[in-house]
């Protein structure tokens, strides 16, 4: 065995015990990667021109330039998927070779990519409300003696209306903000199914009422309590429930109902609406999501009852579920763990 072969064995073994993408590079060809590596950029690398495994040209610069290696990571996208992002790093070894690690950065940019939606979304839903205000408000001071008390009174609901817009959409922030703030806080109250049903339905009450809706409910006696967060959880079901009066057919039924499913408790709010392609239900959960924009707004929706529910359910462990059709309503399926088990139960 030749000096060269053994530093190769030896770079090998190296760079295999390490978790995160790295490569050996010499000479313009890949000497030697590990699994992880061979992973992103293909099976068939070792021994391959670095030029056909990474296209990239400030990144080859780093690989084949005889100079020094610059000391700065070069960002790769798209490598090994069309939405990963890597940071490259490359570090000078002997014999010209060069170590090469490939840090994922697809997360974190998802994550800020999302921030930043979340910033403008946010502003956008309140532009609209704020705009009306000032709207309507400058009319009723600059014109006052010549607006008549039909239109004043149709001016102020309007300004009414609009202010509680902003104000449930401010507390839904709040909401969304604190559930993910106690995302790693396991919730550890026994909660009846039966006491939550029965509350979502006596707060609900005005509202079905103005709809002509019946909201029925179903559990069976014996039923094992969740494990949960108390206040979270009738937040949920208020979420459902409001959706399924506020999109469903007037004169509708609602149907809560639950189940005893293994070591844990499913749940289902039914609907008998006008459903939902079946294109948009991935998306539903989504901030600020909406199928009909319009009517969503007029209903009175902000667009983040579904992201809260989604929060809350992965904060307790559970199992979201949404299945639709049109013209044949929609059920959202919650599956929670029952109380004193451990976390992840109903996964």
């Amino acid at each position: 065995m030749t000096i060269a072969e053994q530093d190769r064995g030896f770079a090998r073994r190296l760079v295999e015990a390490l978790p995160e993408p790295s490569l050996v590079v010499g000479s313009g060809r890949i000497l030697v990667s590990n699994a992880a590596a061979r992973g992103v950029l293909g099976e068939a690398i070792d021994g391959a021109d670095v030029r056909l495994a990474i296209r990239h040209p400030a990144a080859l610069e780093r690989l084949l330039g005889d100079g020094p290696v610059a000391p700065e990571e070069v960002e790769l996208v798209g490598v090994g998927g069309p939405e990963r992002r890597w940071m490259m790093s490359v570090r000078p070894l002997a014999d010209g070779w060069r170590f090469v690690r490939l840090t994922d950065r697809s997360e974190a940019h998802a994550a800020e990519r999302m921030r930043v939606d979340f910033v403008a979304n946010a502003s956008h839903e309140l532009r609209t409300p704020l705009a009306t205000l000032v709207g309507y408000t400058e009319t009723l001071r600059e014109a006052a003696d010549g607006i008549d008390e039909a239109t004043r009174a149709r001016f102020t609901a309007i300004i009414h209306d609009e202010a509680r817009r902003m104000q449930r959409l401010v507390e839904d922030l709040i909401s969304l903000s604190r559930i993910e703030g106690e995302k790693f806080s396991p919730p550890t109250e026994a909660v009846e199914i039966g006491w939550l049903f029965e509350e979502t339905k006596r707060s609900a009450a005005i509202a079905a009422a103005e709809r002509g809706c019946r909201i029925e409910i179903a559990v069976p006696s014996g039923l094992a309590p969740v494990a949960g967060d108390r206040a979270q959880l009738l937040q949920l079901y208020d979420n459902l429930v409001g959706n399924a009066l506020r999109y469903g057919s007037a004169g509708g039924l609602v149907r809560l109902e639950a189940t005893a499913e293994g070591e844990a408790v499913r749940t289902a709010v039914t609907d008998a609406g006008d459903g939902i392609a079946k294109e948009h239900i991935p998306r539903l959960t989504e901030r600020f999501y909406r199928v009909d924009t319009t009517r969503s707004r007029s209903a009175g929706g902000t667009g983040l009852g579904l992201s809260i529910v989604k929060h809350i359910v992965e904060r307790h462990k559970g199992r979201l579920l949404i299945e639709s059709e049109p013209g044949r309503g929609t059920v959202v399926t919650v599956t929670l763990p029952a109380a004193g088990l451990p976390a992840g139960a109903a996964s």
